[in-house]
């Protein structure tokens, strides 16, 4: 009876590690082990795409706003290319400053015991507390009505601006 029952537990521990370890890792899992915070992208990511180049694309359930240092913008898709510490061509990101939206184009973090993560958004370096993404946050329902109105969901109250592109990377915020 205990042979029966050695062998029973053996072959659920077996099948349990089979099975563990076939599972994909999640683009936080992948962020960490590129030397990234795992709060870059907000909770709530349904899919992921990543390949052995790095690339990587990654969905929501529906655009949203995260506040941090400043407030960032997340598309339904998410895409860009991991190195360790740096993602580049980002698409599906836009950081708030001041009352300018600008697409984020890289993130980077070049020395992590330095505490900074970097945002490039094709005119500036924007340089945040890296701290700031340590957990990924929960993200505000957006979406654009089509006389060019963001409409933030906040609680009970809904906020609304206009906005419209300024030059190829950013939207200025009217």
């Amino acid at each position: 009876m205990a042979l029966i029952i050695t062998l029973l537990t053996l072959s659920i521990s077996a099948q349990f590690h089979l099975s563990y370890s076939n599972q994909s890792p999640t683009i936080y899992e992948i962020l960490r082990s590129n030397g990234l915070p795992i709060g870059l992208l907000p909770k709530g990511v349904t899919n992921l795409i990543y390949d052995e180049s790095g690339r990587f694309e990654v969905h929501l359930d529906q655009a949203c706003n995260s506040k941090f240092e400043n407030e960032l913008h997340y598309d339904v898709n998410v895409s860009g290319t991991l190195t360790y510490g740096k993602i580049d061509g980002v698409s599906g990101i836009s950081a708030q400053d001041l009352f300018m939206w600008f697409s984020v184009k890289e993130i980077r973090v070049d020395v992590p015991s330095s505490g900074l993560i970097y945002f490039d958004v094709g005119v500036v370096h924007k340089q945040f507390s890296l701290s700031s993404f340590d957990t990924p946050r929960d993200c505000l329902a957006t979406s654009v009505l089509d006389d060019n109105q963001l409409v933030v969901q906040t609680g009970h109250k809904i906020q609304s601006r206009k906005f419209g592109h300024h030059e190829e990377h950013s939207m200025a915020v009217l």
